[in-house]
């Protein structure tokens, strides 16, 4: 990280209301206690009041506000791609938290460059996502937030139907289809569930445990080793 983006971290960090001290700013941007000390120096003699408390660490006065930040034409255009897959691909709620933020963003970006918003070279279809896939996928997202079990009447790809109750872990685009990865608790592993053949889900009493061996990061481990 260059010291310039690194800077502007630190007073990122310092601007939440609590006091933060040297040892978790070092921990959080992978570099020395000392050199955390140096950067707070070099911010205090250009001017940003920093705040220091014996104990408890340090944070920005009260009333400074770090100056909106700013993007390049490059950086732009990746928020607007990444915002138009957001709204393609995703579920309604994220569609317009997606567009909210691209509201946020056009109002801080310099009057020059929001042109690069409407920017249409770079385009993302939307019409091989349907409604009902986008409906599973908004579900699905909430019981992966309250690791829920759900129950899913599934149709295989050969048209086989099964009754399964799994504990949603992640949500995988594939350019197109959306699948589930899961723990299955009938099959007693790891399986992945194509979003557009579950033809039904609920959710079931209880939430799943976070146990070892059947978390997100051991399935994409089980991934990567059956790549291996």
């Amino acid at each position: 990280m260059r010291r310039a983006d690194r800077l502007f971290r630190i007073t990122q960090e310092l601007s939440a209301e609590r006091y933060i001290t040297a040892e978790s700013l070092a921990a959080r941007l992978e570099v020395s206690v000392r050199t955390i000390y140096r950067d707070i120096d070099a911010l205090s003699a250009s001017g940003i009041p920093i705040e220091a408390v014996a104990g408890s660490g340090y944070r920005l006065s009260k009333g400074f506000r770090v100056p909106p930040l700013m993007f390049n034409e490059e950086e732009l255009t990746a928020l607007m791609l990444g915002m138009r897959m957001v709204q393609g691909w995703c579920d309604t709620a994220l569609a317009e938290a997606a567009s909210s933020a691209l509201g946020k963003v056009v109002a801080v970006v310099p009057e020059r460059i929001r042109p690069v918003l409407s920017h249409e070279a770079l385009l993302v279809p939307d019409f091989h996502i349907p409604a009902e896939v986008r409906q599973q996928v908004a579900r699905l997202r909430k019981a992966i937030a309250q690791q829920r079990k759900i129950e899913i009447a599934y149709r295989r790809r050969d048209g086989v139907h099964s009754d399964r109750v799994i504990w949603p872990l992640g949500l995988f685009y594939w350019g197109s289809v959306w699948t589930l990865a899961a723990w299955c608790e009938l099959r007693e592993g790891f399986r992945q569930f194509r979003v557009d053949r579950i033809e039904s889900l609920q959710m079931a009493n209880g939430r799943y445990p976070q146990l070892s061996g059947r978390t997100l990061k051991d399935y994409l481990i089980s991934v990567d080793e059956e790549a291996d």
